[in-house]
């Protein structure tokens, strides 16, 4: 399976913490799953780390490449799939992740349950 985990997952599983949910930890962990993380979320933690909100272990790179996880880069498609988006959800970051996910066909591992009411498939 192909998976698309979102900022806070990816935090949560870096850190071992027991706020990451049970199926999420599972699927992530499986070595038969492609675990994917999208550019965005990565931009978030990088903002969101600049302005002293949040604190990573290391850097965001050395982090995603020991996982072993792959970057979902951002193309047109996923740009045409959030501006058809409805306003549910106004995080920016979220609603492209959700349009990635939408456009692979791939569920998402994150606690947001909001993501649900664009009809992604949710890991948690």
């Amino acid at each position: 399976m192909r998976l698309l985990i979102d900022s806070n997952a990816f935090l949560w599983w870096s850190e071992a913490s027991p706020r990451l949910g049970t199926s999420a930890r599972q699927a992530i962990g499986d070595p038969a799953n492609e675990v994917v993380i999208s550019i965005a979320a990565l931009w978030e933690i990088t903002i969101k780390t600049s302005l002293g909100k949040l604190t990573v272990p290391s850097n965001i790179e050395t982090m995603v490449m020991t996982q072993g996880f792959s970057v979902l880069h951002i193309d047109f498609d996923h740009l045409r799939r959030v501006a058809a988006l409805p306003q549910i959800h106004k995080d920016p970051f979220d609603r492209l992740t959700i349009a990635q996910a939408l456009c692979a066909g791939i569920p998402i591992a994150t606690a947001d349950r909001t993501f649900a009411a664009y009809g992604v498939q949710i890991v948690w």
